[in-house]
């Protein structure tokens, strides 16, 4: 099966060094013939805000709408964004929000605690970067956001397969740190990882 790739770029920046990386994944994906679309979440028009929990329905502005539709073509997600305070920036929080709804990602069985996942099949890779060096955000803060998006969000909705790459220290880094990790992400695009 080909390879449609839904890259989801979550920095608020658009010259932030993760659209650097969002777009050295994407020439790597296009050179080895995969299709891809991009899903810019500071381009979005929206309501980050679910405003009354999963109580009563919002209705989904277009470009949420459109956000769905390619979630839904895609058959692997690449999502990259920083690691902010352990997690992930405000607007892609209210994106996850508003965009993986019951009924859409999932649905919750009636009298049962349990839930269908509906993207099953879907693969994901996660890019992030942080002001931190990796190995302190793994051995001493234990990786709360890797376990959010992994674990919490993405399995929870039927995604098996997640590959992290974490990529730290970025404040003090070298321009030669930079372009070797836009080399290395270059080549994940190639292999679709």
């Amino acid at each position: 099966m080909k390879k449609r790739i839904a890259l989801l770029i979550g920095h608020p920046d658009k010259k932030s060094y993760n659209y650097a990386l969002a777009a050295a994944y994407k020439k790597g994906a296009i050179a080895s013939g995969f299709e891809v679309q991009e899903i810019r979440i500071a381009d979005l028009r929206f309501d980050p805000n679910l405003k009354y929990g999963y109580r009563k329905s919002m209705e989904l502005e277009p470009d949420l709408v459109k956000s769905q539709e390619i979630l839904k073509w895609a058959n692997h997600w690449v999502w990259v964004y920083p690691v902010w305070w352990g997690g992930v920036p405000a607007m892609l929080k209210g994106f996850i929000d508003r965009v993986l709804l019951p009924g859409f990602a999932f649905r919750k069985r009636e009298n049962s605690v349990w839930w269908d996942k509906h993207f099953k099949g879907v693969t994901a890779s996660i890019i992030c970067t942080l002001d931190q060096p990796s190995w302190y955000y793994t051995w001493i803060n234990r990786t709360p956001s890797h376990h959010a998006m992994k674990k919490l969000t993405l399995q929870f909705i039927g995604v098996q397969k997640v590959r992290i790459t974490t990529i730290g220290s970025l404040r003090l880094s070298k321009p030669a740190f930079r372009a070797k990790w836009l080399q290395k992400v270059e080549r994940l695009g190639e292999l679709c990882k």
